[in-house]
């Protein structure tokens, strides 16, 4: 009996066709393109759009994982999925304020614990600087 391995397309790192993106992948077969990225990959823009999609929130979470740019999370602060990943990226001496919005604003107590967990590790990391 086959496990569906041998039905798989092999993936790269390339588009697809017809302007599809990673949207037109299994979930298994995106979070293995998300989980092969590198470091200094040029995917943020897909990245969004699995963590705008309605994919299951697993997969929507390792998409955010993988963003390269903070800022583009923001958007989905309000999700309590993405939130976390969003407070979790805050690292910069001016993420201080907007990590101190977000755990008095969130409604999400995953993300306002995730928020209060990185101020006090950023506070701290400052602290050191100084």
């Amino acid at each position: 009996m086959s496990d569906g391995h041998d039905l798989r397309r092999p993936t790269t790192g390339d588009p697809l066709p017809d302007g599809t993106g990673w949207r037109a992948l299994s979930d298994d077969e995106l979070l293995f393109r998300i989980e092969s990225l590198g470091p200094d990959h040029v995917r943020d823009e897909d990245l969004v759009a699995v963590v705008r999609s309605g994919r299951h929130f697993f997969v929507r979470q390792e998409a955010a994982k993988r963003i390269r740019d903070p800022e583009r999370l923001k958007a989905f602060a309000a999700d309590r999925h993405i939130g976390q990943i969003l407070a979790r990226q805050m690292r910069r001496d001016g993420d201080v304020e907007y990590l101190e919005n977000l755990l008095g604003q969130s409604r999400h107590l995953e993300v306002r614990n995730a928020a209060r967990a990185q101020l006090r590790i950023l506070k701290a990391a400052l602290a050191r600087k100084q």
